[in-house]
């Protein structure tokens, strides 16, 4: 019977969309393997999630040697010495100001934390989020997510007080960022005057580089000129994380290429190297303003995931993955280029560390999501897993695990031009 059911998913929702039809069975480091043996080349990590590779040893170990003494230790009931020590390990890791953490499942779960952290502290309701983030897919954290309408289709009204400001991203990027930087916080400084006022606006969220939206980097100017105005009005800044955090653009967070801290940081993914983990980060001031009670969860702050997310920052820092990020990212990128050189339907490469895009546009300038789904069906077919992003799909993203060489940067690009070729060949004929 149970050879039977192998390859049988009726049962399973077809609400979950299927870039591949890869029935794994096995992966290691950057490899996954498939039920016939075939193996392939993960450049997706599990949508940035395994930065440490697949089951890397140190952190099997540390999450067996955890479930040998207990699987779950209610946060309301229990102390437990891996989230106190897995606080203590954050604290070391950023600025002074984030010294205070709530724990929690998910990235949408944290971001609904932050929302709720936010509105309790100021006493105020309304929140401004940015064109084009992704946030999460429950009420609230869909409320501030504009990367697509597919997430609140038939689903709306969602939570109100909830508006969208412009972020600095012209499809094609044939635009002055300094001029488009001034554009946006003109608009965003409108926004406070005519829909709403800094009297009642809680907080401003972002993530400071674009995931779902189409892995877009903006301007220094523009993430500084946030921390300006929400300074100069009294309202809270949160950055979205989850995606970009622990090591993922070659700085350990994505806020120390712009010099600036948030309010509250939000963070998940990459944090327990596949165990569900999230979290909010903030000041201990901010922090004591949230009605004690008033938030929770029955798995939040799981024992078994902080102890893997303490073993997972050990990785990261005793074998420099963040610095592998930032270097081995740099000869990705730049491979990426020179095939942008050759095929012209590539309109830009963009990236910091290993969350690099590889933006298509059809010849009138216009999103081509055709062209960036069949390259990376072509891919799979190689043996290379790779997603797509933006708005209208039409962005191939590279996120690969940090523990990556040169030799499968080599590997992957390999494959990649091969499926250029093959598509070039397929337009021609």
């Amino acid at each position: 019977m149970e050879a039977s059911l192998l390859n049988n998913f009726e049962h399973l929702s077809p609400v979950w969309p299927h870039f591949t039809q890869i029935h794994v069975d096995y992966a290691k480091g950057p490899y996954i393997y498939d039920i016939n043996g075939k193996e392939f080349l993960d450049f997706t990590s599990g949508i940035g999630v395994t930065n440490t590779g697949h089951c890397h040893p140190r952190i099997v170990n540390a999450i067996k040697h955890q479930a040998e003494k207990m699987l779950h230790a209610q946060a309301t009931i229990l102390y437990n010495t891996p989230i106190t020590k897995l606080s203590h390990k954050l604290c070391d890791l950023l600025p002074s100001e984030l010294n205070c953490f709530f724990f929690s499942n998910s990235g949408s779960e944290a971001v609904e934390s932050a929302i709720k952290l936010a509105r309790h502290a100021t006493k105020k309701t309304n929140i401004i989020c940015f064109q084009g983030g992704y946030h999460g897919r429950t009420v609230g954290a869909m409320a501030v997510t504009t990367a697509k309408s597919i997430y609140r289709k038939f689903y709306q009204p969602l939570m109100s007080g909830v508006i969208v400001s412009p972020f600095p991203y012209e499809i094609g990027n044939n635009y002055d960022s300094d001029e488009l930087t001034k554009r946006c916080l003109k608009e965003l400084e409108n926004i406070l005057l005519t829909q709403t006022s800094p009297e009642e606006t809680a907080a401003m969220i972002i993530e400071p580089i674009l995931g779902e939206g189409g892995y877009v980097i903006p301007p220094k100017p523009f993430i500084q000129g946030l921390r300006e105005i929400c300074d100069k009005y009294g309202i809270l800044l949160i950055f979205d994380e989850i995606q970009t955090g622990f090591g993922r653009t070659g700085k350990l967070f994505a806020m120390e290429h712009f010099e600036v801290t948030p309010d509250i940081l939000v963070i998940a993914k990459g944090l327990a190297s596949g165990l569900p983990l999230s979290g909010i980060a903030a000041s201990k001031e901010l922090m004591s303003r949230w009605i004690t009670g008033s938030h929770g969860g029955t798995y939040g702050g799981n024992i078994l995931a902080a102890a893997a997310a303490i073993e997972t920052i050990n990785v990261l820092k005793e074998e420099e993955l963040v610095e592998n990020s930032e270097k081995t990212g740099e000869i990705l990128l730049n491979y990426l280029k020179g095939l942008q050189d050759i095929y012209p339907f590539i309109s830009d490469v963009r990236g910091l560390g290993l969350m690099i895009a590889c933006e298509f546009l059809d010849y009138e300038g216009l999103p081509d999501s055709k062209t960036a789904k069949r390259i990376r069906e072509l891919c799979v077919e190689r043996g290379l897993i790779l997603l797509t992003c933006g708005t209208q799909d039409h962005v191939i993203r590279w996120i690969p695990p940090l523990i990556i060489n040169k030799l499968h940067v080599q590997d992957a690009v390999s494959i990649f031009s091969s499926a250029l070729l093959q598509y070039k060949e397929e337009k021609n004929e």
